[in-house]
Formats: C-alpha cells, structure tokens, sequence
C-alpha cells in the first residue's frame, strides 16, 4: 500500500491507494485538525497464513453493488475497506442517527409531550410513521422507540418539537455534524425525508452510527428488535392499549428470511425513492466492534442491503487485524 501524505495546514489530505490484482482501490479521506492519521506503519503485516485466508479488497468488492460503502473498527476507527466512500447521495432514515445524537441528550426519555395538530403538520407524504396521535401525552422513550424501530416520521416530528422546533433541530443537527467531523453531511431535515440539497456519506454515516453506540440510551434504543408503542395514554404516558412493533432493520429481527446476524447491535436502516435502501449496521464479536455503511444497493431487491451488509461484516471480522488499515476516521478532540 502506498500512503501520500501532503502537509498543508488545514488542506492536509491523506491518501491510500491499494493495488490488488490490478485493481486499485482508493480512499481520500479528510485530515483537518490532524484529526486524521494514516495507520499503515502501525499496521500488521499482511503477508502469512493468516492474512492469505483473508479474501481481497478486490474480491470483496465484486461481492458488494452499493454505489457507497465502508467497513470500519468502531473502537478504532480503523477503516478496513471503502468504496467511494464521500461520494454525496441521499442518506433516507440513516440521518436519524444524527437526529438522535443531537436530540437525545435535550430529550430524555422521561420527558412528556401531548401531541397537537401542529406537532404533526409537515410530515413528508408516504412518510413511515409509528401512529403517533394528536391530544395524546407520550413519554419520549415511546417515542423514541417508535424512531429508532419503526423510522416513524411523526415521531421525529413530536421529538424536534420537544427540541424547541424543527429548524432549531435542523441547525443543530448540522453543528452536531461538523462537530464530528462529517464535513460531506447537508441536513435539511431532521428525519431524513428527501429534500433538495440534503445529502451524507458513507463515510460520514459511519461517523454517526460509531457515536451513537458509544452513547448508552442511543446504543439500546438502536439495538431494540420489538417493542410495545401506545395506542391510548394516560396523562403520565403511561399505556392504557400498546401494540407490537418490530425493527425495520432485517439483521436486527431476522424478518423476511434475511436471518438476525450474529453479535448485531443495532443501528439503523432507510428508504426513500431517491435514496435507495439504505443502512448502518453494527455488530459485535469477542471485544471487537465493527461498523458497517450501505448506500443504495445497485442489485437484487430492497432486501439487497443486508445481505450486502452481512458480506461487509463477515469480511470484517476475518479481516480485521491482517490487513492494513486504509486511514482512520475523524476523532474530534471534543
């Protein structure tokens, strides 16, 4: 592998290009703040047995149609493999991530809201919701459930109003994004409804999603298969009548003969007509966690991400520690 690297103050950029077979598989990824190191000379060696039963970048690839992916160390940051991974596309439900990661800590699951018909005004046509209803009082981790398992827009929606507003949400959003270090996010909604202009990366995703498992009320809400969402409530939210929701996420529930993947914790799946399917998966082996981004599978039907995810991962964890890191994502000083 061979590493460039070009010292220009803010401008640094790091590259690796690897050649395999002929093929050449290439990572930019930003280095600004030195908030980027290149891990090439730290890395094992990848020649041996060990790393010979370790299939090829290369291989991998063929494996995978998504027009972006990556496969990156959750602890480390470490990334393993990519492919265009800052290529600009429209990120569907996986920007609820950034949602939670910004509203989350302002709303706790213990918080109340009664619904009004203002709450709910805008939420985007043929959105995915939960069936959250006007004049009824939730607790947030209801709703939360209902953003995390079942994408609910009108969730989201009541959440950002709790969060001071939409466009307040919005804005903050964008912050909690360049905060992070994800500088190929634009956030136009906080749901991740199509809008123009609104884009993410697989890189960025991968920014979010390793985050959010790091925060513990994100980390179980993204690692919950089914749940009991309200159908009435009482003035403390509590239930009068629940019924049964279920993870939208196929790895996470098994659904639709797809098959739960082993040490899955989470993180969040999308779609949209323009986006495509997308998905941040994680999954967690001995003391190594690894995460995954797809964008927007090129082949198959719409259940084409999770098994385009369940490669990136198998690949992963035989991969991990044999081969050489390609860089290391973005680690903000706060």
């Amino acid at each position: 592998m061979t590493v460039i690297s070009s010292a220009s103050g803010a401008s640094c950029r790091v590259v690796s290009r690897t050649v395999i077979g002929g093929a050449a598989l290439m990572l930019l990824l930003p280095a600004q703040s030195g908030l980027l190191t290149s891990s090439a000379s730290a890395a094992p060696s990848t020649s041996g047995l060990a790393a010979a039963a370790v299939p090829s970048r290369a291989a991998l690839a063929k494996k995978v149609s998504a027009r972006a992916w990556i496969v990156a160390d959750a602890r480390t940051g470490q990334v393993l493999a990519a492919h265009n991974p800052h290529a600009k596309l429209p990120p569907a439900s996986t920007l609820k991530t950034l949602f939670a990661l910004t509203a989350l800590p302002r709303v706790p699951g213990s918080a109340l809201r009664k619904v009004s018909k203002s709450d709910l005004a805008g939420v985007g046509e043929g959105s995915s919701v939960v069936g959250v209803k006007a004049g009824r009082t939730y607790r947030a981790a209801d709703l939360w459930r209902g953003t995390f398992l079942r994408s609910g827009n009108d969730a989201v929606h009541v959440l950002a109003a709790m969060n001071g507003g939409w466009q307040p949400t919005v804005t903050q959003m964008q912050a909690k994004a360049r905060a992070l270090g994800a500088r190929n996010t634009k956030v136009a909604t906080a749901d991740g409804y199509d809008a123009p202009g609104q884009y993410s990366t697989a890189y960025d995703l991968a920014l979010f999603g390793r985050a959010g498992l790091k925060n513990k009320a994100f980390a179980q809400f993204a690692a919950t298969a089914q749940a009991r969402f309200p159908d009435k409530t009482r003035a403390d939210g509590s239930h009068i009548s629940s019924y049964a929701i279920q993870n939208t996420n196929r790895l996470l529930t098994g659904a639709n003969g797809i098959g739960r993947y082993r040490g899955i914790v989470g993180v969040k799946n999308g779609y949209t007509s323009k986006a495509g399917n997308t998905l941040i998966a994680a999954a967690k082996r001995g003391d190594r966690t690894l995460i995954v981004t797809v964008l927007n599978p090129q082949q198959g039907n719409g259940l084409t991400v999770y098994r385009e995810a369940r490669a990136l991962l198998d690949w992963g964890f035989k991969a991990a520690g044999k081969v050489r890191p390609l860089g290391t994502l973005n680690q903000p000083s706060s």
